[in-house]
């Protein structure tokens, strides 16, 4: 390792401040990738500022239509959630099902929106949903949230401070779990609101992405058949040595046509 300065932030303030005074500093939430980065040395941050005692960021309520949680609020206290489970319940199936055990103690939900991995789970429930991403400086619709590989529109110094999900109609989702990481080869996030039906599909492109055919389908007909009928385009898919580009196509129909069933209580 290397040298770098640590501070525990006790309030957003402090932690903006502290932000404002490295040189290259980072925020840790989970550090579920970031310390990982920092032990092979992809990542070499001056200071790290850890957000883990700030309780403001943690915890789900209700704001009138919508369900807010936490940047800070970890994968399992998501999928334990009461309120979680009772509004959108595929949402807490989806945190149930990240990574093992340490992982979804540990893992926060703002840390992986804010890190956007092409294979993880919660960039397609914040776009599969619609949610607004609200930032410690203004409120981000999930359309235009997430911009590339790993890349988002959070501006240097500006953190999540929690997720507001809209409660559908009807929501569900499948992924096909890499046996050993539980990362999504692919993973689909289907919704049905009074707002339309989204589709949101992880961990086959180079970053978390809507499906134009699926969603057109399922306008039409929101059944497993329906969206299992959609031949979805393999351009721009990733290829590697765990898929083929029309593999994780095909594979994209198979899990949206799971979710839909989820979804409709099957």
């Amino acid at each position: 390792m290397y040298e770098f300065q640590y501070h525990r932030a006790s309030s957003l303030a402090d932690a903006e401040g502290a932000f404002s005074n490295g040189d290259d500093p980072r925020f840790l939430a989970g550090g579920q990738t970031l310390i990982a980065a920092m032990k092979l040395r992809l990542a070499a941050p001056s200071d790290l500022i850890d957000l883990g005692g700030l309780a403001e960021l943690k915890g789900v309520c209700m704001d009138g239509d919508n369900l807010v949680v936490g940047a800070m609020t970890t994968h399992a206290d998501v999928a334990n959630s009461a309120e979680v489970q009772k509004r959108i319940p595929a949402l807490a199936h989806l945190a149930s099902g990240i990574g093992d055990r340490m992982v979804r103690n540990q893992g926060t939900m703002g840390g992986s929106v804010a890190n956007n991995d092409p294979a993880a789970d919660y960039p397609a429930a914040v776009l599969g949903l619609g949610a607004t991403v609200l930032t410690s400086q203004r409120t981000i619709p999930a359309d235009a949230f997430f911009t590339g590989m790993y890349e988002t529109a959070l501006e240097p110094g500006e953190l999540i401070k929690a997720v507001s999900f809209p409660v559908p109609a009807k929501a569900g989702y499948a992924k096909f779990p890499n046996p050993a990481s539980r990362y999504a080869l692919v993973g689909v996030f289907v919704s049905q609101s009074a707002a339309g039906v989204r589709v949101a599909v992880t961990g086959a492109g180079p970053g978390v992405f809507r499906s134009a055919e699926l969603e057109a389908a399922l306008t039409r007909s929101f059944t497993p058949d329906a969206a299992g009928s959609v031949a979805v385009p393999s351009d721009g898919l990733n290829a590697d040595m765990h898929a083929a580009a029309d593999y994780r196509a095909h594979l994209i129909s198979v899990m949206a046509k799971r979710a839909v069933a989820q979804a409709l209580g099957g």
